[in-house]
């Protein structure tokens, strides 16, 4: 394992290092926040009343694995959402599904792969907590381009041999945090193959899941249930995406039988089970769709307002799911952080430098080049803000 330093390498966390780059820079316009992706939609109007009738449930200390009707309801929409069976005791609630993330990786990951330090594959870009995760085992973190030239997934199969024999486990994204790309069913077909070969388990981050452009993203784990592997993958989602929720912190994981077993026993131990009122909310939310579908509308006008306000600069792509653009900084300026601080400066416009959600390879950062901007706000404030984006960053394109 690795040594109590293990984390001393970690690159500061975005959002901090954004404070500091843009300290003592006055805004050059109305502030528009459009850096973290917390969901400014609202949530259904229902979960007052449903806290408020459950608030004496505070007294008690709630199920760690999640009530039977929060776990009854998560397994009712696997099955309405990709028609497979997951049973309750294939699922267990986490706070949020970060949290998720990180403990699969300690309860998941062996000492040793194939006799060797094992390896953990995270795209590049990639949600952070990926990498810490790998720090904690003592795995090495072996970043894979997820660019253009991959349709914004990472290529896994064309890793050595060498390194796939100790691979232990494979993170994925879909849609992808930040480039908002969907893994198809074919790419999920190829990885489960792949992970089976050489006997790694897939994270499959699927938060983003319920925001999508024109269809349904597959779900890695359905995928894997009809190729007779759901032992090959854990899933992870969270009603903070879909259902407006982030302060809730509710989540689940699904899998197969002996990872949500480990999973469950570490989180008896170190895990804080979510409150009961806020699971009582959670077992409504997993239920309901007529909220769902109104939020995904909601998310469908903005992207047809970007690719308007944006499609004629070189170089977009719009997205297929998630509420994140990743667009392209003009030569000029360079990069990211030079992007970032023009926009403050010139626009008060607050977006993320690309390079913070990336890490340095040998062939360089692949989110030097980008900014990434959250279409959280509603759509006027968002149309309002993307103009002004456009005319600060490329010049006004009719």
């Amino acid at each position: 394992m690795a040594s109590p330093e293990r984390f001393a390498n970690l690159p500061e966390y975005a959002f901090p290092r954004l404070r500091k780059l843009l300290a003592g820079i006055e805004p050059g316009g109305d502030p528009v926040i459009m850096t973290i992706g917390e969901p400014r939609h609202a949530f259904p109007e229902w979960v007052p009343e449903v806290m408020d009738a459950s608030v004496g449930e505070l007294a008690k200390y709630p199920p760690n694995e999640g009530t039977p009707q929060l776990l009854a309801a998560i397994s009712g929409w696997l099955s309405t959402r990709y028609g497979i069976d997951v049973p309750p005791s294939q699922i267990t609630a986490l706070n949020g599904s970060r949290e998720g993330l990180f403990n699969a990786a300690l309860a998941l990951c062996p000492q040793e792969k194939a006799g060797a330090q094992p390896a953990i594959l995270i795209p590049n870009p990639f949600y952070q907590v990926y990498a810490v995760a790998a720090a904690a085992v003592g795995a090495e973190a072996v970043f894979v381009p997820a660019s253009a030239h991959t349709d914004d997934q990472p290529d896994y199969a064309g890793l050595p041999p060498e390194l796939l024999a100790r691979t232990a486990i494979a993170y994925i994204c879909s849609p992808a945090n930040p480039q908002g790309s969907i893994a198809s069913e074919g790419y999920l077909q190829t990885l489960i193959e792949l992970a089976e070969k050489h006997d790694f388990l897939v994270f499959a981050d699927e938060c983003y899941s319920e925001i999508w452009r024109d269809a349904p993203p597959p779900g890695a784990l359905a995928v894997a249930h009809r190729m007779g592997l759901p032992h090959r993958v854990v899933m992870f989602n969270s009603l903070s995406k879909r259902s407006n929720l982030p302060g809730l912190r509710s989540g689940f994981a699904a899998g197969g039988p002996d990872q949500i077993a480990r999973l469950r026993v570490l989180r008896s131990y170190s895990g804080a089970p979510v409150a009961l009122p806020l699971q009582r909310v959670s077992e409504r939310a997993w239920s309901d769709e007529e909220h769902v579908t109104a939020n995904r509308a909601l998310y469908q006008d903005k992207y047809a307002i970007a690719d308007r306000i944006l499609g004629n600069v070189p170089g977009y792509r719009s997205p297929a799911g998630g509420f994140f653009l990743w667009l392209p900084v003009p030569e000029a300026l360079g990069d990211g952080e030079a992007a970032a601080v023009h926009l403050w400066r010139n626009a008060g416009i607050q977006v993320l430098p690309g390079a913070y959600l990336s890490r340095d390879t040998e062939t360089g950062n692949p989110g030097d080049g980008y900014i990434r901007v959250a279409l959280v706000d509603d759509a006027p404030t968002t149309e309002a803000a993307l103009t002004r984006l456009r005319d600060t960053l490329y010049g006004a394109r009719g």
